[in-house]
């Protein structure tokens, strides 16, 4: 498959739900993917052009329509799965190629195994995409799956090299600043410089990406793009920015001597944190603002669970470590499954113990084709992808019942808004609406 004229190729990432209530105009991710493949394919050639749901206003199908491409990429997360195939099945009837690509379709491939569909790509590195469009025989592409008539192949998925990346074409970016952002950072840049994660955490699919194998980024090269990037708030999307002491340390002499000035989010670990306090002193000097960190659980028995190889003494004294900076802690937990009522309000009484300002509140989520979700086969209480988003009970709760689970579940969010909300945290955000929302919810999900 050769594109002979048309040139144009639609890359598109999906909007994450159609309600108001799915923190839009939040936290809204730069479509670094895209812009990655944009790249290539200028390189290539061709004519890429983005389209991406959380910002644009012009529907998908009127712009499918003007553009008329002779392909469509598409990528997105577990939870896009339905937007995903939606356009996909609107771009085959346009008579384009149609592509899947991102992390859903790393680890679920065979979920896009349709009739509409003529590739599913594996990995992160967009050349395999290039070349198939360049008309390489699929057989000999690697991370791709292909249709061979009426069945479909999978080629050998092989971990990527992210120093083989190229630059992404931020054009789409530039015009867009006014939307991308973590919280109060506008715009927020994002920066890649690693894939995978080195743990193995056992709720976390992330480990998993990139054939399960950690691939870093030179980081002088990091710098250097960082240092070109028109934008002074850089989000790294690293699944753990904070590893290798004498990497950071080589980061933080490099953006020194180039006199680089920005604010920086990152997620790391806590217990590296409360392991490098000096090390976390010289990184907000420099402009680490947010750090994102897993702090999971308020009780020591659920960390072993999870096989996080810290504790909560190494939690409390990260939170300590970057309140002492000055640094903001976003301290991300999950509410587990086999939760009691006692344990949603630990959550809440640990927060406010240690005065963590920021705290991120996931449900347990059996990640779909992962080990993990075997044990839960017996308990799932939906296969709608669209609930894979952290907000859903998927599977069966072992100690309250759905509705009770939600319950207590909003009931911390609420706190947790009212108390951001009387500490001036987030004042962009309509507080009245997510909380009159949530008040809702404490009575209308389960059953």
């Amino acid at each position: 498959m050769k594109m002979e004229q048309n040139k144009r190729i639609l890359l598109v990432h999906p909007e994450i739900s159609r309600t108001k209530y799915n923190f839009a105009g939040i936290i809204d991710n730069e479509p670094l993917e895209l812009e990655y493949l944009w790249t290539a394919l200028e390189n290539a050639g061709f004519e890429p052009h983005i389209w991406d749901g959380q910002v644009e206003t012009e529907p998908f199908v009127k712009r499918l329509s003007e553009l008329s491409p002779a392909a469509v990429y598409i990528c997105g997360r577990t939870r896009q799965e339905g937007f995903m195939k939606e356009y996909a099945r609107a771009a085959k009837s346009a008579g384009a190629v149609t592509m899947i690509g991102g992390l859903h379709a790393q680890r679920c491939a065979s979920r896009f195994f349709t009739d509409y569909i003529d590739f599913v790509f594996t990995g992160f590195d967009p050349a395999p995409a290039a070349e198939i469009l360049l008309g390489k025989e699929p057989r000999r592409v690697r991370s791709v799956c292909w249709k061979r008539g009426r069945k479909w192949v999978k080629n050998l998925s092989a971990p990527d090299d992210i120093n083989t990346l190229p630059r992404p074409d931020r054009t789409y970016f530039y015009e867009h600043t006014d939307r991308y952002r973590y919280l109060e950072l506008k715009p927020a840049a994002h920066v890649r410089a690693s894939y995978s994660c080195p743990y193995r955490c056992s709720f976390c699919i992330r480990n998993a990406m990139n054939c399960g194998t950690y691939s870093a980024r030179d980081i002088a090269d990091v710098v250097d793009e960082i240092a070109g990037i028109e934008c002074e708030n850089i989000y790294f999307i690293d699944d753990d920015f904070l590893f290798g002491e004498e990497r950071l340390r080589t980061f933080i002499r490099l953006v020194k001597e180039r006199n680089i000035r920005k604010r920086y989010v990152c997620y790391g670990r806590a217990d590296f944190v409360a392991a490098h306090p000096e090390l976390m002193k010289e990184l907000r000097d420099i402009g680490f603002y947010y750090v994102l960190v897993g702090l999971e659980a308020a009780d020591e028995s659920y960390l072993d669970r999870y096989s996080k190889r810290s504790d909560m003494g190494a939690n409390e004294k990260a939170v300590k470590i970057l309140n002492d900076l000055g640094i903001n802690a976003m301290g991300m937990f999950i509410t587990d499954l086999d939760f009691t009522a006692k344990e949603f309000r630990s959550i809440w009484k640990w927060v406010v113990k240690h005065d963590l300002k920021h705290a991120a509140i996931s449900i347990y989520t059996p990640e779909m084709n992962t080990p993990e979700i075997k044990n839960y086969r017996g308990r799932l209480l939906t296969h709608d992808p669209s609930h894979w988003d952290y907000l859903h009970v998927v599977a069966k709760p072992s100690k309250l019942s759905v509705r009770a689970y939600y319950f207590h579940y909003h009931v911390l969010l609420i706190r947790l808004f009212i108390r951001a909300w009387r500490q001036g945290i987030y004042d962009f955000i309509d507080y009245k609406f997510f909380i009159g929302s949530m008040v809702k919810n404490l009575f209308r999900f389960g059953g």
